[in-house]
């Protein structure tokens, strides 16, 4: 087995100083049980918890517990939580993982990891924040885009891919941080190591982060789209667009003029057929 780097062996001492850094690190999906918080999830999938957290209590409101929600008419969900992305596929899911519940679980959400990756909507990331959260009892380290950026930023992996980062995550932490763990690395990805500007000057960690006033070159995908924001992509998508037009527009108007041409040369032709024997009688 390969010797640990440098990073990986002090891992454990840096991972506490951010933890002191980011005291207050928790799940920012606001719930009040384990129904509210697996629906929350599910729902926060290419979703800020912000945006989330706005729908969900009108949804709750309306759906306090796995029967209500199971029940629900579909449309009507969607008109809840409409303001989200995929809404349409997340309501599909919420209602039919409320049924769920209700047919196979007694109304309650499983506590095993096995059971929860068989609800509509739920994979490995989302029930082990059910785990960790709402029974202290994670199977798994949660590594969404702010831990994957983190971790490999900070020098803890090389790999690439959440499936990868994770069960190394897992080795070099004790079971009784993985639940922390997410949470202290979420924090410190949406307070200071931002993923297009991290602020290393009032990072904590940069003295032992081998990314340290580099971070931005590392955790990210390479290309143009680093240094462009969405609204500039939009501008030269459209302009791609228009210039696909413009093209499309030119060869149309190319075309038409070569059929005018042809159509003038063959009237003249006619024309002149026309004309000779008339001059001969």
């Amino acid at each position: 087995m390969p010797r640990p780097t440098k990073a990986v062996a002090i891992a454990p001492s840096t991972f506490e100083r951010l933890r002191a850094a980011h005291p207050d690190a928790h799940c920012e999906l606001v719930h009040q049980n384990p129904f509210q918080l697996i629906v929350a999830t599910v729902l926060s999938a290419q979703a800020t918890d912000v945006i989330v957290n706005k729908v969900t209590p009108d949804l709750f409101h309306a759906y306090p517990d796995p029967a209500a929600l199971g029940s629900a008419d579909p449309a009507v969900v969607e008109q809840i939580i409409g303001r989200l992305g995929m809404f349409r596929q997340k309501t599909k899911n919420i209602v039919g993982l409320a049924k769920k519940l209700v047919a196979e679980h007694g109304g309650e959400v499983p506590r095993s990891l096995a059971e929860l990756v068989k609800l509509p909507g739920v994979g490995r990331k989302t029930a082990n924040v059910v785990l960790g959260v709402a029974f202290q009892s994670p199977e798994g380290v949660v590594v969404d885009t702010h831990v994957q950026r983190i971790t490999q930023r900070l020098g803890w992996t090389k790999a690439t891919t959440p499936e990868k980062i994770e069960p190394e995550l897992m080795t070099i932490f004790p079971r009784r941080d993985w639940d922390m763990l997410s949470h202290v690395l979420i924090f410190h990805g949406r307070r200071v190591c931002y993923a297009r500007k991290p602020s290393c000057a009032t990072c904590t960690v940069t003295d032992v982060c081998p990314s340290a006033f580099k971070a931005e070159l590392v955790g990210r995908k390479p290309g143009r789209a680093d240094s462009d924001s969405a609204g500039e992509r939009r501008v030269r998508k459209g302009r791609g667009v228009a210039k696909d037009e413009r093209a499309k527009a030119s060869r149309a108007r190319a075309k038409t003029s070569q059929g005018s041409k042809v159509t003038s040369k063959v009237a003249r032709a006619a024309k002149s057929k026309q004309s000779g024997p008339s001059r001969a009688r």
